[in-house]
């Protein structure tokens, strides 16, 4: 059986014209254009990359990016300054700092004093707490992007089974309460987790998000199931430098019902979701109809 492959970046255009189409509404009916402010602390070439890529995907829609890119050894005191005027700001919508952050300054204290309903990344410790219990919050845009692609391919989830491989707060958790949010019966595995191929052969969906590369053979997924790969790891083969995800593609694409590729498949909607979130916070602040399709 050939997996249906699930293209993430023709989903990420297709939510990228929904956001412009919201845009642009906002911006005629209500005189409103949503704005993103990135933070970029130092010079991570990684994370010099996608500051570019999102700023370039935010003007591309319609919405006002402010980037600002600070020295390797600016104070913590600076950045939350910086921070607490963004808050301020009514044109800024929503604000990102880019991670990681130099050793010197206190992630978590970063993230937590950007205002929750700025907080488009959804990590402050008020939107774990909401989305943790079923409540209204800033969604990750990780998981929400996998989420989109799942209710695209499946319509509704409820009563289904899933597996979600890995535990970390920005993807593993966040992605087991937002599918159990659509009623699924869900599972979160680890390295710890006994019988881990079993576990995952029961899952009519599985989430790997481990970074591991190829941890998840083929032989561990169900005959159609669903396999959302996170995973983005660089590895060598054959004297070459190639991305591959948690999954082994090619096993597991002769066993999966349907399946997101790496590269191609999540990573791309990661900065739609981004806009999108952008948009959902632009319309909480002026209690305007949030758009539709666009959030959890």
């Amino acid at each position: 059986m050939a997996a249906t492959l699930i293209d993430g970046k023709a989903f990420a255009a297709k939510v990228r014209g929904q956001v412009a189409e919201h845009v642009a509404r906002l911006k005629e009916q209500n005189g409103i254009t949503p704005g993103l402010a990135v933070v970029l602390v130092g010079e991570d070439p990684a994370s010099q990359v996608y500051v570019r890529s999102k700023g370039k995907q935010t003007v591309e829609v319609g919405m006002n990016s402010y980037e600002h890119k600070l020295e390797a050894d600016t104070s913590e005191a600076d950045l939350l300054a910086l921070i607490d005027q963004l808050n301020n700001d009514p044109s800024v919508h929503g604000i990102l700092v880019q991670l990681p952050l130099p050793k010197h300054l206190d992630e978590d204290l970063v993230i937590n004093s950007i205002a929750p309903e700025k907080d488009v990344d959804g990590f402050h410790i008020s939107n774990v707490g909401l989305l943790g219990t079923g409540q209204k919050s800033m969604v990750p845009c990780t998981p929400l992007g996998c989420l989109m692609m799942l209710r695209d391919h499946h319509g509704s989830l409820s009563g289904m089974d899933a597996v979600v491989i890995g535990r970390s707060n920005i993807v593993g958790k966040p992605m087991a309460q937002l599918l159990l949010g659509d009623s699924c019966t869900v599972t979160i595995a680890h390295s710890r987790t006994k019988d881990l191929p079993d576990v995952v052969r029961r899952a009519d969906i599985v989430v790997a998000a481990v970074g591991r590369p190829e941890m998840v053979p083929g032989d561990w997924i169900k005959d159609g199931a669903t396999v959302i790969d996170v995973g983005i790891n660089r590895i060598e083969r054959d004297g070459k430098n190639v991305l591959v995800g948690d999954v082994d593609f090619a096993s597991a694409a002769e066993r999966a019902g349907a399946i997101t590729p790496v590269p191609g498949g999540v990573g791309p909607m990661t900065i739609a979701c981004l806009l999108a979130n952008t948009v959902t916070a632009c319309c909480r602040a002026n209690n305007l109809a949030e758009p539709e399709g666009l959030t959890a």
